[in-house]
């Protein structure tokens, strides 16, 4: 297997990698190629995500009322501007 050397690797994302390191229980080495296979969509286990899912059903009625109202005008189409 091919070994890779990163260089001036950036103090957050050295913390960033250290931290999911630990969640995952796994080596740092282990890690860094399960994000890069999943990055790449490569894993046996990749499943890309826009990665909202942990703020799905965060919203409260009010909230939610709220932001259909603000967008509300998005809905609506300028028949003047397609002709």
């Amino acid at each position: 297997m091919k070994a890779i050397t990163v260089r001036n690797v950036p103090a957050e994302l050295a913390e960033s990698l250290e931290r999911e390191r630990r969640r995952r229980g796994a080596s740092l080495n282990h890690t860094v190629l399960a994000l890069l296979a999943e990055a790449l969509a490569i894993s046996k286990h990749a499943t890309r995500t826009n990665g909202l899912r942990r703020m799905a059903g965060t919203w409260t009625e009010t909230e939610y009322r709220e932001f259909e109202q603000a967008v509300a005008p998005f809905d609506e189409v300028d028949d003047a501007i397609w002709r």
